[in-house]
Formats: C-alpha cells, sequence, structure tokens
C-alpha cells in the first residue's frame, strides 16, 4: 500500500493540541478508521489523525473529515475497494 509521504508528514508535524479527555499531547500518526455504511463496514486507511498515547483518543482535522464524507457519500469511490472478511463473535 503506497502512503502520500505529503499527507504523512503533515499528520506527524500538525499541532494536535491537547486530548479533551486526559489533556495528554496528541501525537500526529496515520489510522484506519472504519465506519458502517448501508450494514457495509468500511475501513479507511492512512488517515492523518492526532492520537492520545495515554487514553488512545483521536481526532482529525476538519479537511480531513470533509474528505472522509465524500469518500463515503459516493459507493462507487469505496465499491472498488479490496474487500476483507471478519470474523463476527456473538457476545455471550
Amino acid at each position: 500500500m503506497v502512503v502520500n509521504p505529503s499527507s504523512t508528514d503533515r499528520a506527524m508535524k500538525y499541532n494536535y493540541g491537547e486530548c479533551e479527555i486526559c489533556d495528554a499531547k496528541l501525537v500526529g500518526k496515520q489510522i484506519k478508521q472504519d465506519f458502517w455504511i448501508r450494514g457495509k463496514l468500511v475501513v479507511i486507511d492512512n488517515v492523518p489523525a492526532g492520537v492520545c498515547p495515554r487514553c488512545g483518543a483521536k481526532v482529525v482535522r476538519s479537511e480531513v473529515e470533509k474528505r472522509i464524507a465524500e469518500i463515503l457519500e459516493s459507493p462507487r469511490k469505496w465499491s472498488k475497494a479490496p474487500v476483507i472478511r471478519v470474523p463476527v463473535v456473538e457476545f455471550p
């Protein structure tokens, strides 16, 4: 999988500030973000985000959020993506 170096650099250098939950400094990373759309699990890979090293909370910049919305609103963009199978386990 190819990662756009410029988006990686921006994610790492951007100051995401402090975690709203535990006040730790957020760290720029590339993450996988999952969404349930019309009963299907869609995973977007390499999303630039601020991640809390203490509690795991994640935040994205507004322009990243807008780009994710564009991707999710167009099933053609994600319908051609590779498909993975995941186990579904019933809670006892």
